[in-house]
């Protein structure tokens, strides 16, 4: 496939970037905010291009390390996911044709202070010719930018200069009449002014020493154009009569009528038209390079990532691009139109702040020549910024953001989500970043001083299966010097009285106390036992475990029915309501387990059970295998950062650790010793199907674990957690 040629320097990059600011921004929005603002719309220009200038960064620096066609849209996409991808490419694309569509609108009221036309004819005409210049080659867009800003300027800069000795301080009294309110609300309004700033990163594949031109261009043309901003406005506000200007459609030839006379008047007419001519130019360069570039990654039809080999330039996107520009020149009100564009530009800006944190915390290869100052602040700053603009715009922004959201949503579920299984760098770096949490609460887990466990049994079993829940409890207990409570729970009849000589009588309840403290010196534990007679054994166990303090609760776990799943089971209810950890055990015998296999289904490892786990295989003298089900649907980048928890996870831990993928149908694996498992998570399970893991029968004696409350992890972290993993 033909590559687009680096073919833009300097000059062309800082005429890009400028032409795609100075329009609209200047000789249309003034008079708008100015009814908002006040005289303090001078402050909300000077606000707007200080919020800009973290996602200026932010934006330099992704570009000096992508310096790919597509600008927003590939940072986004590579940072934040293929999902987020499509959503800012399309939204994007969408806000920069309205901007350039309301640019060509918005200047023939200028052209019509001199001639008598009709204004859609012309602006159609005028969006052609540029559709044209811009199928035969970047190189000649960029030559046709420099030479538009170069004589723009000149005339804008005639305009101040020629105007200042009219200023009066008298036109700036009352400067923050409307308050701080109608400061801001201004600044939200005038902030699409700077949205061109980034535009330039859209074509970063076509120029020339990226890792140079492309951060000078965007913070040179930002720093260039808020001033002029600035000096622009503030001569528009002092050279005229109060609120003479304000909601006109031509404020600047009308501040120009007043201090320069009608020489001027030609003069502003002369830059206007070549601002916003030189503002659709440039949106229509920049927007093109939109779906050529999410082509290639397979989120828009194929067919728009061709390069022309007679002009080389991506003459499908650019046609596309036209057509809709077209269109809504011919037929949409755009006023409103720009202004969700413009809400939409926004949202994109602090998707670029949290795409730059995204590409740093991950693990994806990322070397860029220019690095943003102050991270993360900066990044944080814009990202919060952005969006506290966004609520000062109104209600139908908001709503017109929210549907071109959901447009591209759908888009991305019906058409991309097939044909796409990359994942962001975010997405990576929030899982990395859940490994290390889960990390962290295993540590904490091992440093607990002491540790108190409560066998409970519930009932008959016989002596095999007794000493294998009492032994699996000393082994929990051991590493933390703690002791083991065994109690059997007899539960009576609600008419039967409870007295304090009610017991069960009969030799087995004498051998059950004489050997389970005989066993004591065996396990090397504290080992005390006894028996409760209640008529609710599951408020017994739980009162006992709050009672006495206890840190961990061992009992046997049953199938459950269908009816129990329906109308409550005892032993779910002590799970939910335990003071402390449980232990649920499927219990096939516990003698001396060597192979001990820790499972999970998604996400990390309990940390619960993990702390199990390494305590069964410190006193038994056995190993730990990891086993994650292999899930071909699984990313590379998934396995590779599953596989380096797993690594960091067996470094903490003092005994041999291995991790073993293991196939549904369990393949070749030898049978465990003992397997332990994370518990469902009852904001999650379903009432008729236990959850079970993706793995085969372990057959052999099974743990499950649900934690106390305290250590459940948030429903949003488990969510998460589901997602990333």
């Amino acid at each position: 496939m033909k590559e687009l040629e680096r073919n833009l320097g300097l000059p062309s990059v800082l005429a890009i970037s400028i032409g795609a600011m100075i329009g609209s921004g200047i000789f249309i929005l003034p008079a708008l905010a100015l009814k908002i603002a006040g005289p303090a719309v001078i402050l909300a220009y000077l606000l707007a291009g200080l919020l800009v200038v973290p996602a200026a960064l932010s934006k330099s620096e992704m570009a000096t390390a992508m310096p790919e066609a597509g600008g927003t849209y590939i940072y986004i996409e590579r940072g934040m996911g293929p999902l987020l991808g499509t959503i800012a490419g399309v939204g994007t694309w969408f806000s920069l044709s309205f901007k350039s569509a309301l640019a060509l609108v918005g200047g023939v009221p200028y052209l019509l202070l001199l001639f008598d036309l009709p204004l859609k004819p012309v602006a159609v005409g005028i969006a052609t010719v540029l559709i044209l210049v811009n199928v035969l080659g970047a190189k000649q867009t960029g030559r046709l930018q420099l030479a538009i800003v170069v004589v723009m300027l000149a005339a804008l800069g005639w305009f101040a200069a020629g105007s200042a000795p009219a200023v009066q301080s008298a036109n700036y009294a009352d400067f923050f009449g409307k308050g701080v309110g109608g400061l801001l609300a201004a600044t939200g309004v005038v902030f699409v002014s700077y949205a061109g700033v980034t535009k330039i990163a859209s074509v970063a594949e076509e120029i020339e020493n990226p890792g140079r031109n492309i951060p000078l261009g965007i913070l040179g043309s930002l720093a260039f154009t808020t001033v002029l901003y600035v000096a622009v406005v503030a001569v528009l506000v002092g050279g005229t009569n109060p609120g003479s200007i304000a909601g006109s459609l031509t404020p600047v030839a009308d501040a120009a009528e007043t201090t320069l006379g009608q020489a001027g008047v030609v003069a502003v007419i002369v830059a206007a038209i070549l601002a916003l001519v030189s503002t659709a130019n440039a949106g229509i360069l920049s927007s093109s390079r939109y779906p050529f570039a999410m082509s290639r990654d397979k989120l828009v039809p194929s067919s728009l990532s061709s390069v022309s080999d007679r002009f080389g330039t991506p003459v499908p996107a650019i046609t596309l691009t036209g057509g809709v520009l077209l269109v809504l020149i011919a037929f949409v009100p755009l006023l409103e139109i720009a202004k969700l564009a413009s809400a939409f530009q926004i949202m994109v800006f602090a998707l670029i702040n949290v795409a730059v944190v995204a590409f740093r915390e991950g693990s994806v290869e990322y070397e860029p020549e220019f690095t943003s100052p102050l991270y993360p602040w900066m990044q944080g700053f814009g990202a919060i910024a952005g969006l506290f603009l966004l609520t000062q715009m109104g209600t139908l922004p908001l709503v017109g953001s929210a549907l071109i959201t959901l447009a591209s949503g759908i888009w991305y579920f019906f058409y991309v989500q097939s044909r796409v299984s990359r994942e962001g760098a975010a997405t990576d770096a929030i899982r990395r970043q859940v490994g290390r949490d889960a990390l962290t609460e295993v540590e904490e887990l091992s440093e607990d001083e002491t540790h108190e466990v409560l066998v409970a049994l519930t009932k008959d079993i016989d002596e095999a299966r007794e000493r294998s829940l009492v032994t699996l409890a000393a082994d929990v207990a051991r590493p933390h010097d703690g002791r083991v409570i065994v109690v059997r729970f007899e539960e009576i009849p609600d008419q039967a009285p409870l007295t304090e000589q009610t017991t069960i009588q009969s030799s087995s309840d004498i051998s059950f106390e004489t050997r389970i403290e005989t066993d004591a010196e065996e396990f090397d534990v504290d080992i005390t036992a006894e028996e409760i007679v209640s008529h609710d054994t599951k408020h017994a166990i739980v009162n006992f475990a709050d009672h006495h303090g206890v840190d961990t609760i061992v009992a046997e776990h049953e199938p459950l029915r269908l009816r129990s799943r329906l109308f409550g089971d005892p032993i779910d209810w002590v799970v939910r309501h335990a003071p402390c950890d449980v232990l649920l055990v499927d219990n096939l015998g516990y003698d001396a387990p060597e192979r001990i296999v820790l499972s999970e289904d998604e996400g990390p490892y309990a940390p619960l059970a993990v702390s199990i786990a390494e305590a069964a295989a410190l006193a038994n003298e056995g190993s730990i295998a990891l086993w994650y089900p292999l899930d071909h649907d699984r990313t590379d980048q998934q396995q590779c950062t599953m596989g380096d928890y797993q690594s960091d996870l067996s470094e903490i831990l003092s005994v041999p650790v291995h991790a073993e993928s293991v196939r549904p149908d369990g393949g070749q694996l030898t049978r465990p010793d003992l397997f332990i498992r994370r518990g469902a998570d009852y904001r999650f399970r379903n009432v008729l199907f236990d959850e079970r893991p993706s793995f085969p029968s372990p057959g052999c004696t099974t743990v499950t674990v649900y934690p106390r409350e305290s250590r459940q992890p948030a429903l949003w972290r488990r969510l998460v957690e589901r997602f990333v993993f």
